[in-house]
């Protein structure tokens, strides 16, 4: 039985847990990185939905992942683990969720809750969704507005449509054409699993296309589902109501964004040679491994398969001398992750680095964009936010010797890490305790490849 505890963060000095990170050797050896996230919190909530068992591997066992596990639980389904990485769920049906007896505590996790809240929204319940302090100061309004749209409404929330937020799902729900303001998945997904529950067709519309996750398993789940070109860089992805969704087995792929740090780390740390197994290689989600390598990385792909209609391969990584490129903004949805272990490639890369169309980053689990560009400038590398453009001017190398305010962000406080294992001086963050919300053996498992953190 999956417990509920409070995920809530006292953030305060005492309880912080700060390390550093030093210049290390060559790091070798091979590792597969967690389970990716979007998978994890999709196998999850589509398990919940269909009828039947639906059996996981693979999966997530971070803390994001698994408040979106309690939160299933809550809403009526069956939520077991069963070994290692191993969970069944046994689903209520499309708009068979029961009303939680309490608040559902999202923790940190911002897919979980943006999710699950397009999934309620097409059943006759009140739920009320709450996060720790990180996701309290994230935006949802750009998710509840489709679902009000679709007869959903929010009863009460906080200034700006933000957690916690207590949304009536529709008793009738409706179809609708719906096309995003920005590329989000978050807003697709929500959009197409209060679809579910609403008689005939739901359609998103997206001018630049998002990651897929949602599409494909829907169509593993068994749902009609249709993706089709619409303009130069969009998608028009169109789902038929009310399908019965059949549980499934689910083969959860490695985490790209989760490699991005391992991977980095191998490109920027001379003598390195390393390998990571079944990453993910979806191309809506491999706009880094593309820019990596116009920066000259050596980066290689072997043992290329698939499931449920995600491509894995194996990544061969060895050091590299980086180059300065240009990143056009249309790559941002495949990589909106990664622009932060990017920028650090881009610190120990010849020349000048251009990330173009990072306004996204502004509303993730901080202002990543400002964090990022402040992360690299307290450790000597010059660079500058131009609208919503970085600019990071490499020098092909780092001088370190920063403390790195993570703002209760784990990719900024990985991606630190990360430039401490080939930076001049040590690398200090001011705070591990978020890094588990998505990689809890990141820094177990990079100290097994060489990395010197203490």
């Amino acid at each position: 039985m999956l417990s509920h505890p409070d995920t809530s963060q006292d953030t305060s000095k005492a309880r912080q847990t700060p390390l550093t990170s030093r210049k290390s050797g060559a790091l070798h050896g091979s590792a597969r990185v967690p389970g990716d996230k979007s998978i994890s919190h999709r196998a999850l909530i589509l398990g919940a939905l269909a009828v039947g068992e639906t059996r996981i591997t693979g999966l997530l066992e971070g803390e994001d992942v698994l408040n979106t596990g309690k939160a299933m639980q809550a809403l009526g389904a069956k939520v077991a683990r069963t070994g290692d990485f191993a969970w069944k769920v046994n689903g209520v049906g499309v708009a068979g969720f029961a009303e939680p007896k309490a608040p559902l505590d999202f923790g940190n996790a911002g897919t979980g809750s943006r999710l699950v809240m397009g999934a309620v929204a097409g059943c006759p319940i009140t739920v009320t969704f709450d996060g720790d302090a990180s996701l309290r100061s994230r935006p949802m309004r750009r998710i509840v507005d489709p679902l009000e749209l679709m007869g959903a409404k929010v009863i009460a929330s906080q200034e700006g449509g933000r957690l916690p937020l207590t949304l009536q799902g529709a008793r009738d729900p409706l179809p609708i054409v719906y096309k995003t303001p920005v590329a989000s998945a978050q807003i697709k997904s929500a959009v197409l699993l209060a679809g579910l529950s609403a008689p005939g067709t739901t359609t998103v519309i997206e001018t630049e296309a998002s990651r897929d996750h949602t599409e494909l398993m829907l169509k593993h789940f068994g749902a009609e589902i249709v993706s089709e070109k619409e303009g130069a860089h969009g998608r028009k992805i169109t789902l038929t109501g009310q399908p019965e969704l059949k549980g499934a087995d689910v083969v959860v792929p490695a985490d790209p964004s989760s490699a991005a740090f391992p991977m980095v780390a191998a490109l920027i740390t001379p003598g390195s040679e390393i390998e990571l197994t079944d990453v993910m290689t979806n191309p809506l989600r491999t706009g880094l491994f593309t820019t990596l390598r116009e920066m000259g990385a050596d980066i290689e792909e072997l043992d290329i398969r698939g499931d449920a209609g995600e491509p894995m391969a194996k990544f061969r990584v060895k050091t590299s001398k980086l180059k300065g490129v240009e990143v056009p903004p249309e790559r941002a949805p495949s990589m909106i992750d990664e622009y932060l272990v990017l920028a650090v490639a881009a610190s120990f890369a010849e020349g000048t680095t251009i990330m173009r169309g990072l306004q996204e980053l502004r509303v993730k689990e901080s202002d990543r964009l400002e964090a990022t560009a402040a992360m690299i400038r307290v450790n000597g590398v010059k660079a500058e936010i131009v609208g919503d453009d970085l600019i990071v001017h490499g020098t092909g190398k780092v001088p370190g010797g920063g403390t790195v305010s993570t703002h209760m962000d784990h990719r900024i406080a990985m991606s630190a890490l990360v430039m401490g294992c080939a930076s001049d001086a040590p690398v200090t963050i001011d705070d591990t305790t978020f890094i588990a919300t998505s990689f809890p053996d990141f820094i177990p498992m990079m100290r097994r490849l060489g990395a010197d953190f203490a």
